[in-house]
């Protein structure tokens, strides 16, 4: 089990007049840094990350074991005890481990709404939060904060095409969602997906991505060619009966001549090409045409 040394051996080595007395919580002021006790926090209940990597948070153990607890999470005072607002890796890493007291800054929050808000963008600041989980709350902002994507997008620090591009991913089936939170998915992947008109033909594609490993060059290709395939299976046939004339006249022509025929249809008018190969097929082909006259 980690001691109180470990844990020392990072914010107190950051932050030498950090209190040390775990019973001094009470007395830290909004936006302080303090120690306080683990079993007094209560989960987010904004938590914008639904997946939480089983090995990411054994390393995480490991380092806290080893240096402490190098940046401290982040609550607000709520009921008799805290809040977590961020650092839920961090605090499950520790209750692991059995330390008592975790480093946290101390907010003063008063609305739901706010906590939501700061939790979200918190979360989505952390480099290691996967695509749908940003795009989740990026939603979350826009229906329970109230805000445009453009308000989203100026809080997150984002352009409003990057939001836009997240909440796309929010189109695609549930199946495919899930594997690109699992990271079998890239965003270049997910983007190409999109491309494609419907859901079933999305599902195929993600099969065969997961099956062959495909890159996302491959999967481009392939979801452009499955949208020029459905184009031309919705566009109606349309039957042009000037060109079937035009080229029932020609295979009568070749097969009257015996050599090419090309004829070329214009609005108006138009042009007959007859190939020949020599002179002597030159002279044929003119006394066919007018009859037995000579040239």
């Amino acid at each position: 089990m980690a001691n109180k040394k470990a844990l020392g051996r990072g914010l107190r080595a950051l932050l030498p007049d950090a209190p040390a007395s775990p019973g001094e919580e009470q007395r830290a002021m909004s936006g302080a840094i303090d120690f306080i006790p683990v079993n007094r926090i209560t989960p987010n209940p904004f938590q914008p990350r639904e997946v939480f990597d089983p090995e990411h948070l054994a390393e995480l153990r490991r380092s806290i074991a080893e240096k402490g607890i190098v940046q401290p999470i982040t609550v607000r005072r709520h009921d008799d005890g805290y809040q977590l607002i961020a650092g839920e890796r961090r605090l499950r890493a520790v209750r692991d481990l059995e330390i008592q007291e975790i480093p946290a800054y101390i907010l003063e929050i008063d609305s739901d709404e706010e906590m939501l808000e700061l939790a979200i963008i918190e979360n989505i600041h952390r480099e290691d939060l996967n695509p749908v989980d940003i795009a989740r709350g990026y939603r979350r902002l826009i229906d329970e904060c109230r805000l445009t994507q453009e308000q989203v997008a100026d809080k997150v620090g984002k352009d409003r095409t990057t939001v836009t591009n997240f909440l796309r991913l929010l189109k695609l089936p549930r199946r495919i969602q899930s594997s690109l939170q699992a990271d079998e998915l890239s965003m270049g992947h997910a983007r190409a997906l999109l491309s494609l008109p419907t859901s079933e033909e999305q599902i195929a594609l993600w099969q065969k991505i997961v099956r062959q490993k495909l890159s996302v060059r491959q999967v481009e290709d392939l979801a452009r060619n499955a949208q020029r395939k459905s184009e031309k299976q919705k566009k109606p046939v349309v039957v042009d009966r000037r060109s079937l004339y035009i080229e029932d006249v020609e295979n009568r022509l070749r097969t009257h001549l015996t050599t090419k025929v090309h004829i070329k249809s214009r609005p108006k008018g138009g042009a007959i090409e007859i190939e020949y190969f020599s002179d002597d097929e030159l002279e044929r082909l003119v006394s066919m045409i007018c009859g037995d006259e000579s040239i």
